[in-house]
């Protein structure tokens, strides 16, 4: 939608898409049809980077944090802080109901997305001399609504410009727009129908990001990600849960999510 959008002002814009072996098999189809689309890939595999830093479990704030006690030298009194708050109240400290994970039989932390998205991106932005226009909405994120609020649509930040033009939008807006402008989207989606309370919503898959993302699971109710995963896409489900491919069966049930 964000291509129809760009290209409707700027039809000669490129398009970027990092292939991280992380996406629906229909997304990466999906791509395969779009005209001028530079294809990047990581210099890490997803199951390199969980050997390597961890799993991405809870949220990234909370990864950071379990990471930071697990592997960082800290200092005693931001230590303290990162467990038990300071004079200021808890902001900041990990979730009591979280830190049992500090002490937990895997590495748990909040790289993936750095290593495997962002730094292919920044290295093309450098190399090309782009500027990348993202898709991102500040409903999807406390963090994003933050970023919005701080800097509106676009940032320019000679280390971290971009832009997001479509930061206000909402999840109702995409599927309007999408239906208004008969613009094709990937299979994995379903088809765009009316929900019985009359919002648009996707017979298929709602959001899809990376297949394997554990961010955020914990609070879904069933079926939760990876119940459907197992009905829509068993082989995939099969790699995400089993010892031989990535093992995650043990870190899910490990925080009290169902996968089966």
């Amino acid at each position: 939608m964000l291509l129809h959008l760009v290209r409707s002002v700027l039809p000669e814009t490129p398009a970027v898409f990092v292939d991280t072996g992380l996406e629906f098999p229909e997304i990466k189809e999906f791509v395969k049809k779009q005209d001028n689309v530079m294809i990047l890939r990581p210099e890490m595999s997803f199951k390199q980077v969980i050997k390597n830093y961890g799993y991405p479990l809870i949220s990234k704030q909370e990864a950071s944090k379990i990471r930071k006690l697990r592997h960082s030298r800290l200092s005693d009194k931001y230590r303290n802080y990162l467990l038990n708050g300071d004079e200021r109240g808890k902001y900041g400290m990990l979730a009591k109901k979280w830190q049992y994970l500090v002490d937990a039989p895997f590495d748990i932390s909040e790289k993936c997305c750095d290593i495997m998205k962002k730094k292919p991106m920044k290295k093309y932005s450098k190399q090309t001399q782009r500027v990348p226009i993202v898709g991102t909405m500040a409903c999807e994120s406390r963090i994003r609504a933050k970023a919005w609020f701080e800097h509106g649509c676009n940032m320019y930040d000679k280390n971290n410009a971009k832009s997001a033009p479509m930061s206000f939008w909402t999840e109702q807006d995409v599927l309007q727009y999408i239906i208004d402008n008969s613009l094709e989207y990937a299979s994995v989606y379903g088809d765009i129908i009316k929900s019985s309370d009359g919002n648009l919503i996707t017979s298929g898959a709602h959001r899809t990001g990376c297949v394997y993302c554990g961010f955020g699971c914990h609070l879904e109710k069933y079926p939760n990600r990876f119940q459907m995963l197992k009905q829509t896409h068993p082989k995939l489900w099969e790699y995400c849960m089993e010892e031989r491919g990535l093992n995650m069966k043990k870190v899910l049930e490990y925080i009290g999510v169902d996968v089966d």
